[in-house]
């Protein structure tokens, strides 16, 4: 039988666990407290410095301040580009509860019209909904005030001063000029890859196209600091320090306005381009596609019912034809293949040939424009009446590895490298280009007969209107090529310093004097006595030309009734040229499309660009059609 447990013992060993209790309570108490003095010892010695960053980061917020853009303007300080401040009524979709109620109410307030919501619910998909984005913009004095009186009503909503970019001209040069526009996704990699987010912060627009877009980072500026004191409900108290943004750098172009402004007008509703260059620097002086468009239109965000009447127009306004479109040379091609024909020694300027209206090879007839033909015909006879046999002959005797080899050293289906992106290369027609294009064995052949039409700027012959005018300035310049370019200097904004734009000469071509001379002697028969001569008569200048007629479709044999056929079958008007001819200050090329004859639609308008540069007047009647029967 076992003993009872006396009470002195249980006692003892009652005493004994609450004693180990309080010593291990006491042990966890030390060591918390030496955790939680480690902790701040951490905290507020070791990582002092850190979180006191924090605390002012807190404290004081860094508002960007959005730099003045660069202003653009024309050689004579026309301004083509400039910006101007006015208020926008803004809202923070993260702020607000109710986005639809918060735009029904701001409706009552100040008019907010459909095509203000359509282009807020456009931006609001582009954007993150922490952004500001507009709901009306350029807001008179009495709406803000309007607003202000009922700013309590509307948390997440306010009115903001903005910096708006202004195309005075409107449509002038706008593909030229280009314009800007939000800035979306794609943009923002590009920023980032240049390594420019911090110097976009805040800033809603970049420069999309034309001139805008490539001088984008010198145009921006440097984008500016606040430092603003906020509570703890992220409300201002004060301004702490300003640095001030730097405006963007101002362009100067070489373009003239005026003669912009009119060579547009020229084309009236034809759809068409041309450019006009200094030959001797390679300053463009008027660059021209037309229909045009207004730049204006896109700085807020487009309108959606102007972006489908601008997308879907058949007449594609907004394609640089001067720059992007691609068509045959048709016989302006002529002068530059009998200076090939006098430096590759294939012809002399005195050699004839016997023109009887066509000529025959391969078992097919390549028929002259003239029926009969032209009779004896020498070089400059060829150019000035533009006879097609005498350079299916020259092509053949040529062959398309000499043309190809030539015509590259003239810069034809090659980009120009001027200062506006998405330039396109055209088509340059050799073997090696048709095995690159072609993907079958039997289509990838060059066959002989071929070269025939590329003799007359036909066949694969495809070149943009601005290679076409570097073409024929070179010519005008005795073989010494610029790059054409449309920025003649760069101003910086806070010194006031210019930063010339140098000509660039790409090449010397080493062309024999009298064989430039030959040609330009030609050049100048054409608008004296040959296919130009209606279109110039009573010139106060001596200019150099040569008209073109680029086919569009073939006839087969049939002939060439343009009143019988739809607008967009009829041929395109070309038509080069230089002025004055014994010291040219300007040299351009014309393109009108399914304009017919060169003589009839684009003489017409290189006549009236000249008078205006060279004589500062519109000459009478210039712009009426002359009746032509050759090209």
């Amino acid at each position: 039988m076992l003993a009872r447990q006396s009470p002195l013992n249980a006692q003892d060993r009652e005493l004994h666990r609450f004693r180990f209790r309080v010593a291990f309570a006491a042990v966890a108490v030390a060591v918390a407290f030496f955790v939680l003095i480690a902790r701040f010892v951490h905290l507020q010695v070791m990582r002092h410095d850190y979180y006191t960053t924090r605390a002012e980061d807190n404290r004081i917020s860094l508002v960007p301040i959005v730099p003045n853009r660069g202003v653009i303007v024309d050689r004579q300080g026309v301004v083509l580009a400039r910006n101007y401040s006015a208020f926008t009524l803004e809202i923070t979709p993260s702020k607000v509860d109710d986005l639809d109620a918060t735009i029904e109410g701001l409706g009552k307030v100040i008019e907010v019209l459909p095509k203000d919501r359509k282009r807020f619910r456009k931006l609001l998909d582009e954007s993150k909904t922490f952004e500001s984005l507009p709901i009306r913009s350029r807001l008179s004095e009495e709406e803000v005030a309007r607003f202000a009186a009922n700013r309590y009503l509307f948390p997440g909503v306010e009115v903001k001063a903005r910096l708006f970019r202004q195309y005075p001209l409107g449509a002038v040069a706008s593909h030229a000029i280009g314009y800007i526009s939000r800035i979306n996704k794609r943009d923002l990699e590009m920023i980032e890859e240049s390594e420019q987010a911090a110097n976009y912060k805040g800033t809603d627009h970049i420069g999309k196209t034309g001139l805008e877009q490539k001088y984008e980072f010198q145009l921006h500026g440097e984008t500016g600091y606040e430092q603003v004191e906020i509570d703890a409900g992220g409300r201002a108290i004060r301004n702490l320090s300003r640095t001030a943004p730097v405006q963007g750098n101002n362009l100067t172009l070489t373009l003239d306005a005026g003669l912009q402004e009119m060579a547009e007008k020229a084309f009236g509703d034809r759809r068409g381009a041309l450019v006009a260059i200094e030959p001797s620097t390679g300053g463009i002086l008027a660059l021209v596609s037309t229909p045009t468009f207004d730049p204006n239109l896109f700085i807020d965000g487009i309108r959606t019912d102007d972006w489908d009447l601008l997308n879907t127009s058949p007449d594609k306004p907004l394609l640089n034809r001067a720059l992007n479109g691609a068509y045959p040379p048709g016989s302006t091609f002529k002068p530059f293949m009998a200076l090939a024909a006098l430096e590759t020694g294939k012809r002399t300027a005195g050699q004839t040939i016997s023109d009887p209206g066509f000529f025959n090879f391969g078992g097919h007839q390549f028929r002259d424009d003239k029926k009969g033909g032209h009779g004896t015909v020498d070089m400059y006879k060829s150019i000035v009446q533009s006879c097609d046999t005498y350079y299916y002959m020259l092509a053949n005797d040529m062959g398309i590895e000499s043309i190809a080899r030539f015509m590259g050293q003239l810069g034809l289906g090659r980009r120009t490298g001027v200062d506006i992106e998405g330039e396109s290369e055209g088509v340059l027609p050799s073997p090696e280009w048709k095995r690159r294009r072609f993907k079958r064995p039997e289509q990838q052949k060059w066959f002989a007969g071929e070269t025939i039409s590329i003799g007359i700027g036909q066949g694969y012959n495809a070149y943009t209107p601005i290679q076409l005018a570097q073409a024929v300035a070179t010519v005008a310049n005795n073989g010494v090529m610029y790059r054409p370019h449309l920025v003649k200097y760069i101003t910086d904004s806070r010194t006031g310093e210019k930063t010339m734009i140098e000509p660039e000469p790409l090449r010397v071509l080493p062309w024999k004097r009298q064989n430039v001379e030959t040609i330009k002697k030609a050049m100048i028969g054409v608008n004296t006595a040959g296919t130009g001569a209606r279109a110039f008569a009573g010139a106060a200048y001596v200019s150099g030309g040569k008209t073109g007629t680029a086919q569009v479709f073939s006839l087969k044999g049939s002939d060439y009734k343009s009143a019988r056929l739809k607008e967009e079958l009829r041929d395109h008007a070309l038509f080069i040229a230089f002025a004055p001819a014994d010291e040219p200050k300007i040299a351009l090329a014309v393109l009108v499309e399914n304009g017919g004859f060169g003589a009839q639609s684009a003489a017409p308008i290189a006549r009236m660009v000249f008078d205006y540069y060279l004589l500062g007047k519109l000459p009478k009647g210039a712009a009426n059609e002359v009746d032509a029967e050759e090209d």
